[in-house]
């Protein structure tokens, strides 16, 4: 890395890290962030013409951070219209290798043959089925094995006992200097209503899980440099890096 290229790297660090101690600057966010809740903003975007339900500081989060790993697989749970798989497949497409697994419990007709005609379909395999059923599992961890660079990506049912089940299931697969991320953590910091037709709450989401896994769980961190950048993210302490590869590996 040359002089100059470290010079900007710090710089940006150093910025990142006084912007994310801002109270008013997270007030103004947290403020926007409730607001445009109300109006489904995440429902706005789409990647190479799906929808993808994300927030544009994710999206640009996602990108980054597998670019950097550069990824043989992306596990996703969660599939909807599969934006976020295209996104994923995209950038697997740019790097020339890698797949993507899409698990979601109910594909529904309309989104399975869009995301099966999209030129980035060649990338992708999708499983309908519960996360945590042991047919899906043993199906992904047989396209994971002998497979080294992997990254999860948490984004289904949002209760505290299925989330923190999919940590426990779905960990083994990352090795150090990859990412576990655990989407829509920021369900505990809205209120009640915002999930009133949800089975997940303030106390029973995405944080609740992520806290509990942490906490037993060595091998993993928060990247709060990443997190730092973000002026905003639906995955506040999602982002979880990992530090050191499993006991069996």
């Amino acid at each position: 890395m040359s002089d100059e290229v470290a010079r900007f790297a710090d710089e940006r660090r150093r910025e990142a890290a006084a912007m994310s101690e801002d109270p008013e600057l997270k007030h103004l966010a947290r403020e926007w962030f409730d607001r445009s809740f109300q109006y489904r903003y995440s429902y706005n975007f789409t990647w190479l013409g799906r929808p993808i339900i994300q927030y544009p500081e994710d999206i640009v989060a996602v990108q980054e951070l597998l670019w950097r790993v550069r990824p043989d697989l992306v596990v996703e749970t969660g599939v909807a219209h599969g934006g976020s798989l295209m996104l994923s497949a995209s950038i697997l497409e740019l790097l020339g290798h890698g797949s993507v697994i899409g698990i979601d419990v109910d594909i529904r007709r309309h989104n399975r043959t869009a995301i099966e005609e999209h030129p980035m379909s060649k990338r992708i395999q999708l499983i309908e089925g519960s996360s945590t059923d042991d047919k899906v599992l043993a199906e992904v961890f047989q396209r994971a094995a002998n497979l080294k660079r992997i990254v999860v990506f948490l984004d289904s049912n949002h209760t505290h006992e299925h989330v923190i089940r999919e940590l426990d299931l779905y960990s083994p697969l990352v090795r150090k200097g990859s990412y576990l991320v655990v989407f829509d953590t920021v369900i505990e910091k809205m209120p009640n209503t915002a999930s009133s037709n949800r089975p997940w709450a303030r106390g029973d989401n995405p944080m609740t899980a992520v806290k509990e896994f942490l906490g037993r769980n060595q091998r993993f961190e928060v990247d709060k440099e990443l997190e730092q950048r973000l002026a905003f993210s639906v995955a506040p302490s999602g982002y979880l890096r990992c530090i050191e590869d499993p006991a069996h590996k």
